[in-house]
């Protein structure tokens, strides 16, 4: 008896083989069940051994990550430091897991625009969303770039935590910051040869050479930073690209009040920050 599904052609596959094929596909489609009684962990476990945050009370025992974004300082005095966002409209820009859009809203702001372009990250804040009845915000998939370029809204407070350091051009970001918003929160990594050639963590080859840049007026250092071996995480969540530009401490705040932002304020410097040296500000147009 022939072990062939047509004798005729020469590239159809073993009846065996077929078989096989289908039960994989069949094995794969039944295992997107859940089979349990509906609970918060199935939903996180849709992406299991992907998170970064743990989540707050009554949900600090479900199994996500460790990093305390839903309870972070950098946040609550930012918020701080704008006399408060109640009743306020943020603009926040990669959200992650959605940590600090809970709580924005907890703070009392009135909306929350939050835009994510990590499809995974996206779907890991709906998540988020249902779980902790978030209600006054919205969280939309797609680059915030290109939602900034043809933005006609203002809004009282632009939140961009973690954003600026995986920018291929961080001072557009700023620019395009400073024309929706007049006060803005930005937390981010920096480049410093010195301090970054002393981190045994941080391999010599991620950073590239120096290029002299120019956005808006503002002549800059970029510093290429190379993802790598980064991009074999099923959770990343940096850039869209293969690298970034990492600026200095010194242009960042150049750059902040050459877009028009007088009141600057510092916090969390952190120049031995293991991923980098890294500082957070909060910037007010007067």
């Amino acid at each position: 008896m022939n072990d062939y599904v047509n004798k005729s052609d020469s590239s159809a596959k073993p009846v065996h083989m077929v078989d096989q094929s289908v039960a994989q596909i069949r094995n794969y489609v039944l295992n997107q069940y859940v089979k349990s009684t509906p609970r918060p962990q199935n939903a996180i476990d849709i992406f299991k051994g992907e998170w970064t945050s743990k989540l707050p009370t009554p949900y600090e025992d479900l199994e996500v990550g460790s990093t305390q974004l839903f309870e972070d300082p950098r946040i609550s005095w930012a918020v701080e430091q704008f006399g408060g966002v109640n009743n306020k409209s943020i603009l926040e820009l990669g959200p992650l897991e959605g940590g600090h859009t809970y709580m924005l809203e907890h703070l009392g702001a009135e909306s929350i625009l939050s835009i994510e372009g990590n499809t995974r990250a996206y779907l890991k804040c709906l998540i988020i969303k249902e779980i902790l009845g978030l209600k006054r915000a919205q969280f939309m998939c797609g680059d915030f770039i290109e939602y900034l370029r043809n933005a006609d809204t203002k809004f009282d407070v632009a939140i961009a935590s973690g954003v600026l350091y995986h920018m291929r051009n961080p001072v557009e970001l700023i620019a395009m910051l400073s024309k929706v918003s007049d006060e803005m929160f930005i937390w981010t990594h920096y480049y410093d040869q010195e301090i970054i050639s002393q981190n045994s963590l941080i391999p010599a080859n991620k950073f590239g050479n120096c290029t002299i840049s120019e956005y808006g007026g503002f002549k800059h250092e970029l510093h290429r930073y190379e993802y790598d071996a980064a991009l074999d995480w099923t959770g990343f969540c940096g850039g869209s690209d293969l690298f970034s530009n990492w600026m200095t401490r010194e242009d960042i705040l150049a750059c902040v009040e050459h877009f028009g932002f007088s009141d600057i304020r510092i916090n969390f410097d952190h120049p031995q920050h293991p991923n980098g040296p890294a500082f957070a500000l909060s910037a007010t147009r007067r």
